[in-house]
């Protein structure tokens, strides 16, 4: 029998192996262009198709006259728009304000803004620019920057320029010292292309452009502690959680990609040169209010607030920049051609954990029962009856297994009793086990056989897990009384659901070999348990979850039923009155 457990899961891996040919076959990736080839987007393009964007060949961002004077007489704001976000410059430090993303709300129902306005200020915002003189990065991000643009800009009433994608925007600044050039290019995509020079008495300075300060989407505690500092280079992707980053910490080493991350949205930084870049961990402290809420300044919590710098030590950076959701659909359609041995895109920035191998082929299952019936909490109820029909014949041959261990409890107990004198090294003892394996093998018994249904179900429910953790498509998705599916539930009804499905189930289910007065216990502490530790899941998997109960409830009605169910429910009782006596 525990070759049988062990074919089954080797079945069933080879199930999921065989699985992603076909994946691949109905769920068509982008593929990444290769190096010489150059994919046009027209601005016709819907925004969430795959888009290819062939990267641009390498360039050499031209310095400015160390002699030059080029200086703003006063700061402006510039907004950068296209159908996914709108961007807000800053001449002054020529650094993002800014960045709302059109199709995601924050907590309010606003579109949402990618930049912690609060970590901002005091640690820095986006595209501005890190070098390891403290001074000279103050200075670099607080001048004020000449503007330049491929397209005319329009002037709002509020006084602010503004130009659509796609375009590209330059600012330079000079004051015969240091001489500075960023710019930026956008087009109908989440990637911008980024190119940065700064020149300090004719010698090039390592200036890195950041994401200095975390994302406008941490409102609460627990999304701060989900930061984290992601890299690759080819095959291998480091996650760095927050305890294991050392700010102002410098790597030097080949990067495909890398950049800060939270549970639904990144910024990464593509190199064009992967060979010659260098990523510097940036990590600060900063106090936020315990209820974002009802905020209050004089109830904060200290939390950690992880930030990246990206380029080339050596010279002028060009890179490309991703900064959105972690969709898998567009994560999918970034190329980065770079990446040997692995996917040549951004997909990495998912992780779906050790489950993944069964995480993601499960979410691709959701999203496209999703396109059907257009709702996530019934698409997961579709998933979770199916994957439970899917499962029926092994759990009812569990629960026969299960049922006849306890018709044979009595003569099991027997064999114990006879060899009960023997101490547990005497060699004697190893008989008893042979006679109870004998004893099982003529009335077909397994004695895996009534944990198995829990050991296959739970590789399906830690992957949900997973999933879960890292599905955007499933945030702010609203289900008859919840609003966002991976979020807990507001009202607690399914954890509570839970808790009172596992009463049933526990009440309803036979346990072999057990003693009464044991059972009695278990009946009520394994609900307790797995009431607890899923009061705070996430909705969409305690959805999952307590359906899965209902399932195995009526499957568990249906075998009671039988003459073997009977007959042995009649011998727990039975058991059960010998005992009170």
């Amino acid at each position: 029998m525990e070759r049988r457990l062990l074919l089954v899961f080797a079945l069933t891996f080879l199930v999921i192996v065989l699985f992603q040919p076909i994946l691949k076959k109905y769920f068509p990736q982008a593929q990444a262009p290769a190096p010489a080839q150059h994919t046009q987007v027209q601005p016709q393009t819907p925004p969430q198709a795959a888009i290819e964007q062939a990267p641009v060949a390498r360039t050499t961002v031209p310095a400015l006259n160390a002699g030059a004077t080029r200086q703003a007489a006063s700061e402006s704001d510039t907004v950068i728009e296209n159908d996914l976000y709108r961007i807000t410059f800053t001449n002054r430090g020529a650094q993002v304000k800014s960045w709302i993303l059109k199709k995601y709300d924050d907590d309010k129902g606003r579109p949402l803004d990618l930049v912690n306005s609060l970590a901002a200020e005091k640690y820095g915002h986006p595209l501005s620019l890190w070098t390891y003189d403290e001074a000279q990065r103050n200075k670099l991000n607080s001048s004020l920057y000449i503007l330049t643009s491929d397209r005319a800009m329009t002037v709002t009433h509020l006084g602010s320029a503004r130009v659509s994608a796609p375009t590209t925007i330059t600012f330079e600044y000079a004051d015969g010292e240091v001489a500075v050039r960023k710019s930026f290019s956008f087009d109908h995509t989440y990637v911008v292309r980024v190119e940065t020079s700064v020149v300090s008495k004719g010698s090039q300075v390592a200036a890195y452009p950041a994401w200095p300060a975390g994302f406008g989407d941490e409102s609460t505690l627990s999304s701060y502690a989900a930061s984290q500092i992601n890299y690759q280079y080819n095959s291998s992707i480091e996650r760095l959680a927050i305890k294991k980053v050392s700010g102002g910490s410098t790597l030097h080493m080949p990067f495909n990609w890398a950049g800060v991350t939270d549970q639904y949205f990144a910024a990464v930084f593509i190199p064009d040169d992967s060979q010659n870049s260098a990523l510097v961990t940036l990590r600060n402290s900063l106090n936020v209010p315990k209820n974002p809420k009802n905020p209050n300044l004089q109830d904060t919590a200290p939390v950690e607030v992880l930030g990246v710098a990206v380029g080339n030590p050596g010279g002028p950076t060009v890179a490309r920049m991703y900064v959105g959701p972690k969709a898998l659909s567009i994560l999918e359609s970034v190329p980065v051609p770079t990446t040997v041995g692995a996917e040549q895109d951004l997909r990495g920035l998912i992780n779906f954990g050790f489950w993944g191998v069964i995480a993601r082929p499960l979410f691709l299952w959701l999203r496209w029962t999703y396109d059907f019936i257009h709702n996530w909490g019934w698409a997961i109820c579709i998933q979770t009856l199916i994957i439970n029909l899917a499962l029926m014949p092994l759990r009812i041959s569990s629960m026969k297994s299960a049922l006849k261990m306890q018709k044979i409890q009595p003569q099991m107990n027997s064999v114990k009793e006879k060899y009960k004198k023997y101490g547990m090294r005497d060699p004697r003892r190893q008989e008893m086990n042979t006679e109870i394996g004998e004893l099982m093998k003529k009335e077909g018994v397994s004695p895996v056989g009534g944990c198995l249904p829990l050991v296959i179900q739970m590789p399906f429910l830690f992957a949900y897990y997973s999933m879960l953790g890292s599905a955007l498509d499933l945030r702010h998705a609203s289900w008859l009384w919840i609003p966002d599916l991976s979020s807990a539930d507001p009202w607690h009804i399914l954890p509570i659901g839970i808790f009172i499905t596992m009463l049933f189930m526990q009440r309803m289910t036979p346990q072999a070999g057990m003693d009464p007065s044991q059972q009695k216990m278990m009946n009520v502490i394994m609900p307790v348990m797995m009431g607890f530790l899923s009061w705070n899941f996430a909705s969409g998997l305690c959805l999952y979850w307590a359906e899965g109960n209902l399932i195995a409830i009526a499957q568990q009605t249906i075998m009671n039923r039988t003459s073997l169910g009977r007959e042995m429910r009649e011998m727990a009782a039975k058991r059960a009155r010998k005992k009170e006596k």
